[in-house]
């Protein structure tokens, strides 16, 4: 047993139990100072801290305020805006291009729809297609229809394993190639027989690993989709394409009337804004459109029987012949109206990608040229109208004629002889007709200035007035830069240049009695109205008196008429025809220097009645290079045609049969 502890003795200085009364020191020893007392913990006044909180809640809440207030009334109309983009989208409507006609309204040109043939690759892939080799038989299925190899389309419609989801099979097709897609799509046979799907024409896909085949097979066409568009169409190929021009990639008139009439053609572009949402449409929400306007519809003076008889004919002989190029030009010479302008070799604007870049222009506009001696009809008119000869008048031509620094002659050698102006005309007496124009100013400065004042008033050096992108107005410098030897040169049709219309016309204003009427290649415009517009009356100069015109008709008889003439391969049986061969020394492009010919003949008829003027231009022949030869056919058979187009009756009038020789 433990024995119990003592009791504790507190220490002698301490009472057992604190007393209020104060203790007696003890002797000798400092007072002990009493133990602190603990401190009181007191409160915070807690007005302080809700002023403090009121303070931070005020501000917070001036925040919100002045945030809102910029909300509601300073940024509502940019917010507004901001969300109405958001929320709607506006989406272009293509208005859609104006056709390009012939003078009866048959379509040269027109805008259809066309579908891009695209596909989806992922959709290919055996997890997808339920088959291993999905982009085979999907091309095998395809290539014929759209015309693309097989292995072209195998490759794009095969997944590189890259995300992509797009492929372009083939651009620009027909509707009808599209609904024969979409018809083998709807006609794949989907019922399993003998462990395979059968398409329609018999074409196997294979079953799964368990051989088993589902009951809907899987269509292997389901990944292929269209994108449409808007193609350009020339339904007649290259016929008049280099009259009509083409657009480009985007619908942009390019080249020729595509591209001058291109704001007319083209229309105006409207618009739908619509509600969306998740880049879907809201159907709900309803939708504001603007109409697109229709382009207007061009309707030119061409016909296009005629256009096509003469670039047959012009195609014809530029390959006979070797040429570089060539072109005929068809004129009404009683309204200036264009009926064919065809030139040679042309181009088919629905396959651009296979023309020639140096094909894609009108050389009949755009070509400058020296006309040789189909030039020598304005010298006539200047030599008749001054009143300086006859047709009569006796021209004694020798074989040599020294001018300036040089000797002219004839091309064909001769000695000399007696010629009348009519013969100097009718053999192209390149002598005579400088003897002729010598006589047009008591000084050779006033004869050439006579000359060159009779050249502009036919139009020579001169726009035409077409606006034809690209025309040359030629080349025919003011008669106090005329050379030495291009005062004489000129008259016969050397040292000037021009374009096959210009000539053309000089004829034209021949046959029309002296008046020349300006060219004139559309006949009007037909808005989205439906209301045709003719277009402008063109301009109307006279040139030469209606005598000068009809004595000089009678001259350019003598050319195809008479034996002696250089264009008898143009009589036409039954007509009477005016006209004039030439043969120039032609100036390369590439050099600058003279190199081969130039070989025309231009010409109307009835030469008593004068109703079409038809003009042949060849470049740089191999095979000849006489006018007469090579373009004396291209003008009879063009003008034939043309006569019995517009039903122009022989009169049987007999040729005046002016003397060639005194």
């Amino acid at each position: 047993m433990t024995a119990p502890r003592p009791p504790r003795q507190r220490p002698p200085h301490q009472s057992a139990r604190p007393s209020g009364r104060p203790q007696p020191r003890p002797s000798g020893r400092p007072a002990a100072r009493p133990a602190p007392r603990p401190a009181r913990l007191r409160l915070a006044t807690p007005r302080r801290r809700l002023r403090l909180l009121v303070v931070s809640l005020g501000v917070v809440l001036t925040l919100f305020v002045g945030r809102l207030v910029q909300l509601q009334f300073v940024d509502s109309s940019s917010l507004a805006a901001a969300a109405t983009v958001s929320l709607y989208r506006t989406d272009p409507l293509p208005a859609p291009r104006g056709s390009i006609t012939d003078a009866d309204g048959r379509v040269l040109a027109t805008t259809v729809d066309a579908y891009d043939i695209t596909a989806d690759p992922y959709m290919f892939t055996p997890s997808q297609a339920h088959i291993d080799d999905a982009p085979a038989q999907a091309a095998q299925l395809l290539s014929p229809i759209v015309g693309v190899p097989v292995a072209t389309l195998t490759k794009a419609l095969t997944s590189t394993g890259k995300g992509d989801r797009y492929a372009l099979l083939a651009k620009q097709q027909s509707p009808q190639t599209w609904n024969q897609i979409t018809a083998l799509q709807t006609k794949l046979t989907k019922t399993a027989w003998s462990g395979h799907c059968l398409t329609e024409n018999n074409l196997a896909l294979k079953a799964g690993d368990d051989g088993r085949v589902d009951d809907a097979c899987a269509n292997v066409l389901n990944g292929v989709f269209h994108a449409q568009h808007a193609k350009r169409v020339y339904p007649d190929g290259s016929l008049a394409a280099n009259v009509i021009g083409f657009v480009n990639s985007d619908g942009v008139g390019s080249g020729g009337l595509e591209q001058q009439y291109d704001a007319l053609l083209k229309g105006k572009d409207g618009k739908v804004t619509y509600a969306q949402s998740g880049g879907r449409e809201v159907p709900t929400a309803g939708q504001r459109e603007t109409a697109a306007v229709p382009g207007s519809t061009l309707r030119l003076t061409l016909d296009r029987d005629i256009q096509w008889d003469a670039q047959q004919a012009i195609t014809d002989e530029v390959q006979a012949a070797g040429a570089e190029r060539g072109y005929v030009i068809v004129q009404d010479v009683s309204n200036g109206k264009i009926l064919a302008m065809a030139t040679s070799p042309g181009f088919d604007p629905n396959d651009l990608a296979q023309a020639d870049p140096a094909n894609l222009g009108n050389a009949a506009l755009q070509d400058a040229y020296e006309p040789g001696s189909v030039s020598k009809l304005m010298t006539m008119a200047a030599v008749l109208q001054q009143g300086v000869a006859t047709p009569l008048t006796h021209v004694t031509v020798p074989g040599t004629l020294p001018r300036a620094d040089r000797v002219f002659h004839d091309d064909v050698a001769h000695g000399t002889e007696q010629l009348t102006l009519n013969g100097v005309l009718a053999q192209s007496s390149n002598i005579g007709t400088m003897l002729a124009a010598e006589h047009l100013g008591s000084t050779q400065k006033q004869a050439d200035q006579v000359l060159y004042d009779y050249l502009t008033k036919f139009g020579i050096g001169q726009p035409t007035g077409l606006g034809f992108p690209g025309e040359t107005q030629g080349i025919l410098a003011q008669p106090s830069k005329w050379s030495g030897s291009q005062q004489y040169t000129i008259p016969f049709g050397q040292g000037l240049s021009v374009n096959a219309l210009q000539t053309t016309s000089v004829y034209s204003t021949i046959a029309n009695g002296g008046v020349r009427i300006a060219p004139s290649l559309v006949a009007g415009t037909t808005g989205p109205d439906g209301r045709f517009v003719p277009a402008a009356a063109p301009k109307e100069t006279r040139v030469v008196s209606e005598q000068t015109a009809k004595t000089l008709s009678q001259m350019l008889q003598s050319v195809v008429a008479s034996q002696e003439g250089t264009g008898v391969m143009a009589q036409i049986p039954g007509y009477l025809v005016a006209g004039k061969t030439g043969t120039a020394n032609r100036v390369d492009p590439a050099t600058g220097r003279y190199s081969g010919y130039t070989s025309s003949f231009i010409g109307f008829a009835p030469a008593d009645k004068p109703r079409v003027t038809v003009s042949c231009v060849i470049q740089d022949p191999v095979n000849g290079h006489f006018g007469g030869e090579l373009c004396g056919p291209v003008f009879k058979q063009v003008m034939e045609f043309a006569l019995k187009t517009l039903q122009v009756a022989p009169t049987g009038a007999a040729a005046a049969n002016l003397p060639v020789n005194w």
